[in-house]
């Protein structure tokens, strides 16, 4: 099996991640869709933050939850 690595653009993230499942000839490994969605959530996150949508956590906040 082969594999690629593509760029795709945020707001069209979702849309592709949904057409790739639906060919038969694509395997998405369970662990890495999981790794995929928590990404683009974290990513739209980011672009809120950047936007002033959401607040911005403090790197004490941070490293004290982990």
């Amino acid at each position: 099996m082969k594999q690629i690595t593509l760029n795709i653009q945020e707001k069209k993230f979702n849309a592709f991640l949904e057409f790739i499942k639906t060919l038969d000839y694509v395997e998405i490994p369970e662990a890495d869709r999981k790794s995929l969605i928590e990404l683009q959530e974290s990513l739209n996150q980011v672009k809120l933050m950047k936007e002033g949508k959401i607040k911005k956590q403090s790197a004490e906040d941070f490293l004290n939850e982990l």
